[in-house]
């Protein structure tokens, strides 16, 4: 037993001097060693310079100024981790068992990159394979991947900056990071959390992969991950693999979708309200290494509106986005306007005109693409459609709206509706529309109720401008319009041509016609027919759009007066056509009463002069001729008379 304890004894003594000895050597030289180590271990080389302090048992420690690690042989030249100060920690039993079990790491002002290509990350570690066979080194081979287990305890980088380049390109550069990390035992899962300042805030990101080894493996594993942002947050629970391809449920939540956007670096980006200035998404995600994302199983509450569908997005500077959507009754009624619940004043009256208020189309330029739309009803600012089926078309802020068809005014609307904001904001369209109830359409338009109808026709028009006023005076094109039976109030055509007690103050029509075209905001029309039971109208004139006035000529015709030649009461519209004054000329009616009225006294005097001279003259005259006859007549009797008498003859 003596011999036992005395070897005992002796293996203490050579361990305590060995421990003495290291703690006398120089810190140059035990950073030599450390490095030897780390580079037996993960094939990579450490550097560390200035004063090292270092602890042996149970932790192999190490405390040192500047720092260097290298990175993977097929990465870029720059260390994968560079740092002012650098604290590691490592399992000493674990070491000398041929696995590395990192306890702590902890950087002060730390660069680390992490890069990934062709599947391999630089991140994962191991030590160089011997040499081959015949004892030869392989000169000139890259160094495999070696099994040694590589764990760790605590990461913990300040005020770090963070790299992310895949296949050469940089995706990610964040500046200002604190992360930490942990993953204590092999079976254990990685957690990291890290936060890093942006606009308006910081972002937190927690992260949870269950099986590192697999995933580190190239195999698919599963990932948690949330992501909290000012104004915001993502969520995703699902798969990855080690090229950053993803799958599984995705929720999206945000409080002000404007604020999380300028997190990420899009910031002035404007959000219409009915369009996520606050959402809740929900879906099924699906990302892969080529940026692009498909959504399946979509449904997303973007303010007080309700979509459900599926999005295919190729993730870019600005995105493109192919979607389906589904909506219900859908409100896009402050689209162009306030945030709910703020003070954003109220629309112009139609007394004061069109808003000059700029008009914000920045929206236009956010993504590109095409969205199918289908919905039960879509309220816009001043007009409500029924059920519809949309196709918006986006490239490089200019939007087609196109219709196939839209149900408005009650009818049916074809063609297409264009909004550019590439040089200035214009918009225009090409429409053809049936079934459309006349009033409706004229009452949200133009604040016109006085003609009501079920219309049918076609236009064309385009207007420039920043506000609803420039581009209403700007505005060209042309149309026709085609309305069947329908009603006028305001003025009783059979009154006004003296027929009858009229029909209360309306005037019922058979059929309307009309073309016009539009220039610099003004509608010229010369050609309106109006078809009524015993009437006929024509008018010409203009409206100016711009100006929200009206100038107009309406002339009826009642077809069976003045024997069946008619007569012609023009009517004068004009004035602004919210309110615009009616006057009917009657000097034509006049006229005609007043000549048949003088007709009727020329005739009854020629009777009296024909009834007179048919006394004096003993015969019956008729006409004027006659009395010529007569006259004749009578003096060829007298004149014979005289010469019998000159003659001596009675």
């Amino acid at each position: 037993m003596k011999w036992l304890i005395r070897i005992l004894f002796i293996l203490v003594a050579v361990v305590g001097l060995v421990i003495s000895a290291l703690l006398l050597m120089p810190g140059d030289k035990l950073a030599a060693i450390l490095s030897e180590q780390v580079k037996a271990q993960t094939g990579r080389d450490l550097t560390l310079t200035g004063d090292v302090n270092l602890s042996f048992w149970p932790v192999l420690g190490m405390e040192t100024g500047p720092v260097t690690f290298g990175n993977a042989h097929w990465a870029g030249p720059e260390p994968m981790l560079s740092a002012q100060s650098l604290a590691v920690g490592v399992d000493a039993a674990a070491l000398l068992a041929g696995d590395l079990k990192i306890k702590r790491v902890f950087a002060d002002n730390p660069v680390l990159r992490l890069e990934l290509s062709e599947g391999r990350g630089n991140w994962v570690l191991g030590a160089p394979s011997s040499a081959s066979s015949g004892g030869g080194s392989t000169s000139g081979t890259a160094p495999t991947e070696s099994s040694a287990a590589v764990t760790l305890e605590r990461l913990e980088l300040t005020d770090a900056r963070l790299i992310y380049i895949e296949n050469g390109e940089t995706q990610m550069d964040f500046s200002g990071v604190t992360l930490s990390a942990s993953w204590p035992d092999v079976s254990a899962p990685m957690v990291m959390q890290a936060n890093m300042g942006v606009p308006g805030g910081a972002v937190q990101v927690d992260l949870k992969i269950p099986d590192l080894p697999a995933f580190s493996a190239g195999e698919v594993t599963p990932l948690e991950l949330s992501l909290k942002a000012p104004g915001g947050k993502i969520g995703f629970d699902g798969r990855v693999n080690l090229s950053g391809e993803m799958d599984g449920k995705t929720q999206i939540t945000t409080q002000n979708t404007e604020k999380m956007l300028a997190a990420f670096g899009q910031g002035g980006v404007g959000v219409p309200y009915g369009l996520g200035q606050t959402a809740d998404i929900s879906t099924e995600m699906t990302y892969t290494k080529d940026g692009k994302v498909s959504l399946r199983d979509m449904v997303a509450q973007l303010d007080n509106n309700r979509f459900a569908g599926e999005a295919d997005i190729t993730i870019a500077t600005t995105p493109n986005i192919v979607a389906r959507l589904d909506a219900g009754a859908l409100d896009l009624t402050k689209a162009t306007g306030a945030v709910e619940g703020s003070d954003g004043g109220s629309a112009p009256s139609a007394s004061e005109g069109w808003s000059k208020d700029p008009i914000d189309a920045s929206a236009l330029s956010l993504a590109n693409g095409q969205i199918r739309l289908t919905a039960k009803s879509i309220a816009v600012p001043g007009m409500e459609l029924g059920a519809s089926d949309l196709t918006l078309n986006l490239d490089r802020a200019r939007a087609v709206l196109e219709m196939h068809p839209a149900t408005l005014f009650s009818g049916q609307l074809n063609g297409q509706v264009v909004a550019n904001n590439r040089n200035g904001l214009s918009v225009g369209g090409n429409l053809k529309a049936s079934g459309l109830n006349l009033q409706q359409a004229l009452t949200t338009l133009a604040g016109v109720e006085r003609l009501s109808g079920t219309a049918s026709g076609a236009v064309e028009f385009l207007g420039v401008g920043q506000t609803e006023d420039q581009i209403m005076r700007s505005l060209s094109g042309k149309g026709n319009v085609d309305v069947e039976r329908g009603v006028i109030s305001g003025f009783d055509l059979d009154r006004l041509m003296g027929r009858g007690t009229g029909s209360g103050g309306t005037t019922v029509f058979n059929s309307l016609t009309a073309s016009y075209v539009i220039d610099k905001g003004v509608l010229t029309n010369h050609d309106l027919l109006m078809s009524l039971k015993n009437f006929r109208a024509d008018g010409k004139g203009s409206v100016n759009l711009g100006a929200r006035s009206i100038d107009y000529l309406f002339t009826p015709t009642a077809l069976r007066a003045n024997s069946g030649d008619g007569i012609s009461v023009p009517v004068r519209i004009e004035g602004p056509w919210s309110n615009p004054s009616i006057k009917p000329d009657l000097t034509k009616v006049i006229e005609a009463a007043a000549e048949g009225k003088v007709k009727e006294l020329e005739d009854s005097a020629k009777q009296k002069v024909f009834d007179k001279v048919g006394q004096e003259l003993d015969t019956t005259v008729t006409d004027s001729d006659q009395i010529e006859d007569a006259l004749k007549n009578k003096l060829e009797e007298e004149a014979k008379k005289g010469l019998l008498k000159l003659f001596g003859s009675d």
